[in-house]
């Protein structure tokens, strides 16, 4: 297991029973040792004591090397640099399974693209997602996941290994919508955010959800993956959650915006990654590369890199040229 965040720990106790042991790696050391020590992540996941099977590490060889699955939950900022060092230990059929919601900035790549071209073998890909909150899911909390890979029997080796009396799996072979619905729903969310900042009811935040995700359809259809993929979990499921739940951290940040506080000092004070704020920017540039209209996402971005007032952006959109659903 790549990552020790919220993410990384929830589903290392939701797996702890399924394995003989987890390997629970830390790209920083202090906080490997913090966690070996208390038993517990008490920067990203307090109350949850980790169950006896799951060991931690900061080193990279002791942690993935032999791994029957290599599960990565590294944020999109750090993937490349964590994958590069640990693919020498990666065996060319260990299944890597990515568990990270965002595109990489510079390169606009999907994150099981940036692992496919950092990996020297041929490791059998796939991705997880779907609508879950880590603490929901440390908590033992029922939910149902999609599993997807280009490869059909990959996810069923996945889905298999992975289910839990409390973790339902759905398997899929239309990583891209996967992948895209996972990503751009938290830039969506941060729009939500700023409806409620802005005292906004939910007839607004509604609107807002109802055609973000069409604008992430529109996307991940014109990048090959299936319309009906967005309507189901790892989509529509996944973008109501993270725009409407309490333990959203991307709807954190949409809700401070809207009340008025700055980008940096918002993200400053918070711990954990908010994956649509460098999320939007990629979405912006891959829907100028293939000339996607993506409405709402273009206004995020003005919030987010060009100072636009939220207030201004919301009302831009209500003005737009009227047209047909």
């Amino acid at each position: 297991m790549l990552g020790a965040g919220s993410w990384g720990t929830a589903l290392a106790i939701a797996l702890a029973p399924r394995f003989e042991q987890v390997h629970l790696w830390a790209r920083d050391a202090g906080q490997a040792n913090a966690l070996a020590k208390q038993r517990e992540n008490t920067r990203y996941l307090a109350g949850f004591p980790l169950p006896r099977p799951i060991e931690i590490s900061h080193d990279l060889k002791y942690a993935i090397e032999g791994a029957d699955i290599v599960l990565s939950v590294v944020p999109s900022r750090y993937l490349r640099e964590v994958i590069n060092r640990a693919a020498e230990f990666i065996g060319g059929h260990t299944p890597v399974v990515s568990a990270t919601k965002g595109i990489e900035e510079v390169s606009l790549r999907r994150m099981s693209q940036l692992i496919a071209e950092t990996l020297p073998c041929p490791s059998p890909l796939a991705v997880l997602s779907g609508p879950t909150f880590a603490r929901e899911i440390a908590a033992g909390e029922p939910a149902a996941i999609v599993i997807a890979a280009s490869e059909l029997a990959v996810a069923e080796q996945i889905q298999r290994a992975f289910s839990t009396p409390a973790l339902r799996f759905y398997t899929s072979q239309d990583v891209v919508g996967v992948e895209i619905g996972a990503a751009l729903k938290n830039v969506i969310a941060l729009g939500a955010g700023i409806c409620s900042g802005l005292g906004l009811g939910s007839n607004s935040v509604a609107a807002l959800v109802t055609r973000g995700l069409a604008e992430i359809t529109r996307l991940a259809v014109v990048l090959g993956g299936k319309e009906r993929t967005l309507s189901g979990l790892a989509g529509l499921g996944d973008l109501v959650l993270t725009a409407t739940g309490n333990l959203s951290r991307n709807r954190a940040v949409g809700l401070q915006l809207g009340q008025g506080r700055e980008l940096p000092e918002i993200l400053a004070q918070t711990p954990m990654v908010a994956e649509g704020v460098s999320t939007c920017r990629a979405a912006y540039q891959l829907s100028l590369r293939h000339n996607v209209s993506l409405p709402i996402i273009a206004k995020m971005h003005e919030v987010l890199y060009e100072n636009k007032d939220p207030r201004l952006a919301i009302r831009e959109l209500m003005e737009r040229p009227l047209t047909s659903e």
